[in-house]
């Protein structure tokens, strides 16, 4: 079966860096694009990140651009999201997300809080 695995939250002052991973397993990878989404509290899930199957392509959500980056390891199965120059708004829970058929899966997230 599908399974998404995030690691990586923690607690950061504003300004620091963190990366996230997402390892994935029941599914053919290499041939599905990858998706980092973010939920706050009280706050509808918003797209952060996208990237395609072979890293060819990806896309930011505004709000990170120049700040995020993700990236995929196909060889482990594995797509992260490198985060700068964090802010207090980023704080949230992290999913990692596929769509290898026509449902989409979820991972079970993981939390990054940023406060001084």
């Amino acid at each position: 079966q599908v399974q998404l695995v995030e690691s990586g939250g923690d607690l950061v002052q504003p300004g620091g860096s963190l990366r996230l991973s997402c390892a994935a397993s029941g599914f053919t990878f290499s041939q599905t694009a990858m998706s980092w989404y973010r939920q706050a509290p009280g706050k509808e899930r918003e797209l952060v990140a996208r990237i395609s199957n072979l890293g060819l392509s990806t896309n930011y959500a505004d709000s990170v651009k120049g700040r995020f980056t993700i990236s995929r390891d196909n060889a482990v199965n594995t797509v992260y999201l490198q985060m700068n120059s964090l802010k207090p708004e980023d704080t949230a829970v992290y999913h990692c997300s596929a769509q290898p058929t026509v449902r989409r899966y979820w991972g079970q997230g993981t939390q990054v809080t940023v406060s001084s």
